[in-house]
């Protein structure tokens, strides 16, 4: 028997073993009116009615509907709404400009467009041809008493398009179908351990590849979810020990963010609780072992990217690390993991990262040229470089653009960056490669100092890499700075910090 898998799964469960229990525990704090504490049941009648709207208003199965929003219940709702009732549903980051936001709107042909009331003003007059504000078109997105047109449930059908960051080109629209997603949410619900007795809190922001798939594997399992809109260490050690918060992920600057306001509480809630999941670049294992030692929260640890749903390998502590020391265990976790269940990698001679699984997704979306690229010889290019150890565990050694080639030799960034974290002066860093007319590139180092060591100097830190590198890897110049840029799910935006030093040079260094 064949049964076609869908996200619609995750919620029936949901209503069938926990229809009565609270799922949804909506932001309090935002311009639309708050949804506040939602069953599972009422979660589906919610989905239903949106759905029924949507057929009224002749959106097609296939159609696509983009959402721009922060956090909230209804953009959770919209996931089973929209695309549980096979429409296309396209998740913007809201952090993006305008004109960013008109390109992904005309590039995946979406012909609604959701906002948060606090994006209206961004969208104003773009191209689509149906705008509706949460909160103040709610009674237009539902239609209550009227059951859903039933969808023919197709579980290769593309479920939602997300962007890529679009740093070194136009972002592409990664196809993502009803099979990816639902094995996505699954395995990684299995990896992460999540079962009913969890509490998930949403600090990741939902439009990046759908919240990694959470949303889902929580869903299907009864777990409660607490919508936190705007990301804050306080806020977040709040939640946690108000709503008994065992679960939640985040990039490495959301844990930075959380180990800093932490030092302000007597005492850290959710000790020997909480499991936080990690993704987006390999922490230093210095914040890694905070975390442990700390918070007294589980790190766990996960790689993959937008087009992969997003999992491709997990990290978590094992019963064969039980006798390691603190450091030595983060050590083993700064390790981007072992495949996950169902995947297959390896690498190519380049040293690329290549992988395979049904988490792949179908393909780019209107750029065939791009698909074909990307899924050459049947494996995924991730672009990036990494290494497989004895153990089967991958490690992310760069991405391919950010090597920095000089005087021959290739040097890590991030290796050198874990180098600088080590020393307590060093609060954030990012490594790139400069021009240099001797070495093609050379080292450098853009370092935000911690406000207990803001008289730090570069000769300092590049003493301190000399103790600890080979010097070729070490950076011969460090400029310190107040802050970084970074992406909405805090990835460093290294393209933004090497178009300065590479303005007007001949070769251009990729963006990050």
């Amino acid at each position: 028997m064949h049964v076609a898998l869908t996200i619609n799964d995750h919620l029936a469960r949901a209503v069938t073993a926990y229809g009565d229990r609270i799922g949804l525990v909506d932001e309090p704090d935002q311009p639309a009116a708050s949804l506040g504490a939602l069953t599972y049941r009422q979660v589906r009648e919610l989905a239903d009615a949106q759905a029924a709207a949507l057929d009224r208003d002749g959106i097609a199965v296939g159609a696509r509907v983009a959402i721009l929003s922060q956090n909230s219940a209804r953009m959770i709702v919209a996931f089973f709404g929209v695309s549980g009732s096979g429409r296309v549903l396209v998740p913007i980051n809201f952090r993006l400009h305008r004109e960013e936001i008109r390109y992904i709107l005309s590039d995946s042909g979406a012909s609604v467009l959701l906002v948060d009331p606090e994006l209206e003003d961004t969208v104003a007059g773009l191209e689509v041809a149906r705008t509706l504000v949460f909160g103040r078109d709610d009674d237009q997105l539902s239609l209550d008493g009227v059951a859903p047109a039933a969808w023919a449930a197709d579980e290769t059908a593309t479920a939602t398009i997300n962007y890529t960051s679009g740093t070194t080109a136009r972002p592409k629209g990664v196809q993502l179908t009803h099979r990816s997603l639902w094995l996505n949410a699954t395995t990684l619900g299995w990896h992460a351990g999540v079962s009913d007795r969890d509490v998930y809190l949403h600090t990741l922001p939902l439009f990046h590849v759908n919240g990694w798939g959470m949303p889902f594997a929580a869903t299907a399992m009864g777990v409660p979810q607490i919508l936190l809109r705007k990301v804050d260490g306080h806020e977040i050690l709040r939640r946690v020990r108000d709503h008994g918060v065992t679960l939640l992920c985040g990039a490495p600057a959301v844990m930075a963010m959380i180990l800093d306001a932490a030092r302000e509480w007597d005492e850290v809630p959710g000790r020997d609780r909480v499991r936080m999941l990690v993704a987006g670049a390999p922490p230093p294992t210095r914040t890694i072992e905070r975390v442990e030692t700390e918070l007294g929260w589980e790190f766990m640890q996960l790689y993959g990217l937008t087009e992969t749903s997003p999992l491709l390998t997990f990290n978590r502590t094992r019963a064969e690390w039980d006798g390691l020391s603190p450091n030595e265990r983060a050590g083993k976790l700064m390790r981007a993991g072992a495949p996950a269940l169902g995947v297959t990698l390896t690498t190519d001679a380049q040293g690329q990262v290549l992988a395979r699984g049904n988490h792949v997704l179908a393909g780019y979306w209107e750029q065939p040229q791009a698909s074909e690229a990307a899924l050459a010889d049947r494996w995924f290019h991730t672009g990036d470089g990494g290494t497989l150890d004895d153990e089967g565990y991958l490690t992310i050694v760069d991405r391919k653009k950010d090597v920095i080639i000089t005087g021959g030799e290739n040097v890590s960034s991030i290796e050198v960056e874990d180098a600088l974290h080590g020393h307590p002066a060093v609060a954030e860093v990012a490594v790139i490669g400069v021009p240099d007319e001797r070495w093609g590139e050379t080292v450098k180092a853009l370092v935000v100092p911690t406000a207990e060591h803001a008289d730090v100097t570069g000769e300092e830190l590049i003493a301190y890499c000399r103790e600890r590198l080979a010097h070729y890897k070490c950076p011969t110049s460090i400029e310190l700075r107040d802050a970084l840029p970074r992406t909405a799910t805090g990835k460093l935006q290294k393209f933004r910090l090497r178009a300065t030093y590479w303005e007007g040079q001949e070769r251009q260094v990729s963006g990050g």
